[in-house]
Parts: structure tokens; C-alpha cells; sequence
């Protein structure tokens, strides 16, 4: 109901400001046209009084009665009343246009008038023709309101010897402009009329592109708009309905590592397909695709979804919500470390358990001297279950524990891991300061090679190689398995070498996320050896800063 009433506010006012302006226009174009009109009609009445004045003045005839009146001391007003000029006077006033037409001789005095009465009376305007000029003016006499033409009499040599007044009156001239004005109504009210279709038909624009929103409301849902999309820390990319990226916040340009706006490569105004978008995205989109996809940019792994937006059965076109996984897909990896570590400690519980148990029951049984050899023996050979090839060369307990939790996993797989005697880490009795980032590296490149391994020999093995170099560790995994197999880079996003020789390195998820968490470090994740026909893949990996160098 708001919304309606805000629409109708909004049409009132579009429609109430087209009759404003309507109307001013009208005003004025009624007032030009009929100034317009007013001067072209005294215009041709003008031009018509001044052609029959001429017309009048050049007859012989009239040349020649008004020679011998002007003549004559005294008129005789008789015969001028019934004369010849009276009658061609009158018989041009009522033939033509002219509302008049008077002929006075050189001093003035009328020779013929409309009236009788006034003939041989002095002119009462001003005899401007008898100084020998023609002239036009609208003036009042004795006939009223009239457009006057005067034009002098001359005789052959040129001497002036009376005029021709001829006049229009005004009243004809009003009708011609009532006329006018008529017309001017006519087009004013079919102006009216077009302005009111063309004002409903958009006010019905408007609201179907405004979806029924008021500018005001419209101006707030900008700023509503602003305030959303660079306050949210997740990415939000718009499309019209055409495909066309219309908005994107700052952290969709920072996940997907997108130019700045003021720059020339900027996505907005660019079509989705050709903005350089990841080529799962861009069919995502082209396919409305409604589930997650997951994406590799910028050295950001990123969820991203797509969703249609409808408002009232119209298509806005699509939003893409982008978020960013990489610290919970990095704290997987290190909760897996710390599972692997509680499967471990919970297995030789067990095996602790076991082994309490039988020197209880050789105590209970008052053989002490057996529970103690069996003691001695305990404490010499270690833990039973997962032994670790190697493993005493690893003097860090965080390191040494894990390696052990691995081990465990590698015993109940069928596989021997073992640690490489060149590794060195046990000299500088190095510690890791940093032990999640090692273990999230180390485990992920072990469970990689436990796959492998398991597709290749008979014999699996796993083999872990440590080096310390002040607070920068380096390791390296090999394995028994048939090698790297592939051509792709396993270390792009959902690159996966599980179906090379029948096994791999990876679901395609693991080693990007790695390489990042090293690169994060400064460090790096590479393929040292790819293997193949003589042997498994050897992957390495390069820690800066995980170990904390023991004080002198």
C-alpha cells in the first residue's frame, strides 16, 4: 500500500509539472502567435490601403476633377455630393477591401466622404500626403479606428494638388485575429491532449523502470547499495539482464584481483564473457548454475555462487557472491594434523593400556623380577604400533609426535614411511615455532604420497627428508609409487593427477592450498622429481621462518 501511494505521488507530480510546462508553452506560443498575427494582418491591410490609395490617386479622372476643384475659391458642395469622385469613391469603397475611401483637394478639404455630410469639411487628421509623401498609420477620425494609407495627387508636372485616404478599419482586422486566436485554442487543446496520453504513457515508463519507486526512495536504495557493498567483506559482482557487469565491490576486486575502477581494464560496462573472469564462472553464469563452484584467483581460493534476481516477474539480471575459503581451508588442513596427532595418542593409549595391563598382572602374580625385565625391555624397544624408520633424528617433540601419528595412519594402510637418514634437522636442535603451517604443509604432502605409494609397488614406502637452515625448513617426500603422469600443473585449482597410472597426488584441492600457505611464508612447493618408470614423484617444499633457532 506505501509503495501505490508513493507511485501515485510520483505520477501526480510528473503530471502536474508536463500542464505546467504545457501551459507556459501555450501562454507563449499563444502570445507570439497572436502578436505574429496581429502584425501580419495590419500588414496586408496596410499594403492594401496603400494600393488602392495609389490605384485612386493615378486615375485621369480624379487627376483631373480634383485639378478644377482645387482651383475654385469656393466648392460647390451639391455637385460634389453627386459628382464624379463621389461616385468613384464610393463604388471603389464598396467593390473592394476599403472601409473608406476620401479625396480632398491641395488645402484639405474633403472632396468625397462615405458621409455626404462631410464633404467640403477640412480633413481631422493630419493631410501628411500634401506635402508630397506617402504614408500608413492607424488612426482615429471621424470613421473610428482604421489603418490609413495617404497618398498625394499630382499633376503631370508633378505638383501636388490633393490626396487619397483609404482606409481599413480595425474592426475587420479584429475578426481576422478572433479567427486566429480560434485556431490557436484549437491546437492548444489537441497540445493538451497529446501532453495528457504522453504523460500517462510515461508515468507508465517510469514505473515499470522504477519498479514503482519514487526518486527519493531510489536515491536511498543507492546509497543503501553503497553502504552494503563496501561494507560486506564477501565479493558481490551485478549483471543486467544482458550480461552486462554493472557493479562490483571492492572485495570482489581484491579476491579476484581485478584492475581498480579509474583504470581502463576496470570490468563495469564489459560483458561477463569478456572481463576476464575464470572460465567456470563465466559458465556458471551463461548456465544459471544455482550450485557453489569453487575457484582458484588471485592466490585466493573462493566459493562462488550465482543467483537469478526477479522482482515482480521482471529479470534483473544475476548477482555473483563471492567468498573467500582460504583461512577455513588452510584451518582444515591443520585440524587434520591435529586429528592425525589425536588418532595416534589415542592408538598408543591403547598400546600403553595393553602393556600396563600385563606388568599389573605379573606384579598381581608376585613376579616382580619378570615385571621389571618386561619394563626394561619396554623402555628400550618404544612404542610397538606405527615404528617410524628414522625417526630419532627428529629431536622437535611437535615434529616428532606427528611424523609418529603419521606413522600410525602408514601401519594401518600397509605402508612403510620413514625418515631419510641425510635429514639433518636433529644438529641444530632446531624447534618449530610455527608448528600448524609445517604439519599442514608435511601432512598434506604424506597423505598425497601415501596415495600414490599405494597405486605403484608391491612394496609401498614413504620416505620424508628434513633439512634445517636457521628458521627456514626444508623437506622433501618420496614415495614408492608410479610418478607424476601428467602434463598439467597439479598445483593448479582442480588439477588432479588421480587418474594418471591409476593413482595421484591430490583431489585438486590439497596442493593449491599449500603452495599458497607456503607462498604466504615467502616459501614454495614444487615437484622436485616427477618420477616415472624407475621410481615415485619426490615433492619439496621450502619454510621460512617455522623454526626457532635454540639460544646460545
Amino acid at each position: 500500500m506505501p509503495q501505490t501511494i508513493a507511485t501515485r505521488h510520483f505520477a501526480s507530480r510528473i503530471m502536474r509539472l508536463q500542464f505546467v510546462v504545457l501551459g507556459v508553452l501555450i501562454v507563449l506560443v499563444t502570445a507570439a502567435t497572436l502578436v505574429n498575427s496581429y502584425n501580419q494582418v495590419f500588414d496586408r491591410a496596410e499594403d492594401t490601403s496603400l494600393g488602392i490609395a495609389r490605384s485612386v490617386a493615378s486615375l485621369p479622372q480624379v487627376i483631373e476633377e480634383v485639378s478644377v476643384y482645387s482651383a475654385q475659391d469656393k466648392l460647390a458642395l451639391e455637385k460634389l455630393r453627386h459628382g464624379q469622385l463621389q461616385q468613384l469613391a464610393e463604388s471603389v469603397r464598396t467593390g473592394g477591401q476599403a472601409a473608406f475611401v476620401v479625396i480632398t483637394e491641395d488645402r484639405g478639404l474633403r472632396l468625397s466622404h462615405p458621409n455626404p455630410a462631410e464633404i467640403g469639411q477640412l480633413v481631422s487628421t493630419d493631410p501628411v500626403a500634401l506635402t508630397g509623401v506617402e504614408s500608413v498609420a492607424r488612426e482615429h477620425g471621424t470613421l473610428g479606428e482604421s489603418v490609413r494609407a495617404k497618398v498625394p495627387i499630382r499633376t503631370a508636372n508633378g505638383e501636388v494638388i490633393g490626396e487619397v485616404s483609404v482606409g481599413v478599419a480595425t474592426e475587420s482586422l479584429t475578426g481576422a485575429l478572433a479567427a486566429s486566436f480560434g485556431w490557436i485554442v484549437l491546437f492548444a487543446l489537441l497540445a493538451a491532449l497529446l501532453a495528457t496520453l504522453a504523460g500517462r504513457f510515461t508515468v507508465r515508463t517510469l514505473k515499470r523502470q522504477t519498479l514503482g519507486l519514487e526518486p527519493a526512495e531510489i536515491a536511498q536504495l543507492v546509497r543503501d547499495q553503497q553502504a552494503v557493498l563496501y561494507g560486506v567483506s564477501e565479493g558481490v559482482i551485478g549483471l543486467s539482464p544482458d550480461g552486462i557487469i554493472t557493479v562490483r565491490n571492492k572485495a570482489a576486486r581484491q579476491l579476484l584481483g581485478l584492475p581498480h575502477r579509474t583504470e581502463l581494464a576496470d570490468i563495469i560496462g564489459r560483458h561477463y564473457e569478456s572481463a576476464g573472469l575464470d572460465s567456470r564462472l563465466v559458465k556458471a553464469i551463461k548456465e544459471h548454475e544455482r550450485a557453489p563452484i569453487r575457484l582458484e584467483a588471485n592466490s585466493n581460493a573462493i566459493v562462488a555462487r550465482v543467483s537469478d534476481v526477479v522482482r515482480d516477474g521482471v529479470e534483473l539480471g544475476q548477482v555473483i557472491l563471492l567468498h573467500d575459503v582460504s583461512t577455513v581451508e588452510a584451518l582444515g588442513t591443520k585440524l587434520d594434523a591435529v586429528q592425525d596427532m589425536a588418532d595416534a595418542l589415542r592408538a598408543q593409549r591403547h598400546e600403553f593400556a595393553n602393556r600396563m595391563h600385563a606388568v599389573l598382572g605379573l606384579i598381581t602374580l608376585g613376579k616382580t623380577d619378570q615385571a621389571e625385565e618386561y619394563l626394561r625391555e619396554v623402555m628400550d624397544s618404544g612404542p610397538i604400533i606405527a615404528p617410524v624408520p628414522g625417526l630419532e633424528l627428529v629431536q622437535d617433540a611437535y615434529l616428532s609426535a606427528f611424523l609418529s601419528a603419521k606413522g600410525v595412519r602408514a601401519h594401518e594402510l600397509g605402508i612403510e614411511l620413514r625418515v631419510s637418514p641425510q635429514s639433518m634437522l636433529f644438529e641444530q636442535v632446531a624447534s618449530a615455532s610455527d608448528a600448524q603451517d609445517v604439519t599442514a604443509v608435511l601432512g598434506n604432502l604424506l597423505d598425497n604420497a601415501f596415495t600414490a605409494s599405494l597405486c605403484g609397488s608391491n612394496d609401498p614406502w614413504v620416505e620424508v627428508d628434513l633439512l634445517s637452515e636457521g628458521s627456514t625448513l626444508h623437506l622433501a617426500v618420496a614415495d614408492s609409487g608410479a610418478g607424476i603422469a601428467t602434463d598439467d600443473d597439479i598445483f593448479s585449482p582442480g588439477v588432479s593427477t588421480g587418474s594418471s597410472l591409476g593413482g595421484g597426488h591430490g583431489s585438486g584441492v590439497g596442493l593449491p592450498l599449500i603452495r599458497r600457505l607456503a607462498r604466504s611464508r615467502s616459501g614454495e612447493v614444487w615437484i622436485a622429481d616427477a618420477g616415472g618408470e624407475h621410481g615415485g614423484a619426490v615433492i619439496a617444499a621450502r619454510l621460512p621462518a617455522v623454526l626457532a633457532e635454540p639460544k646460545n
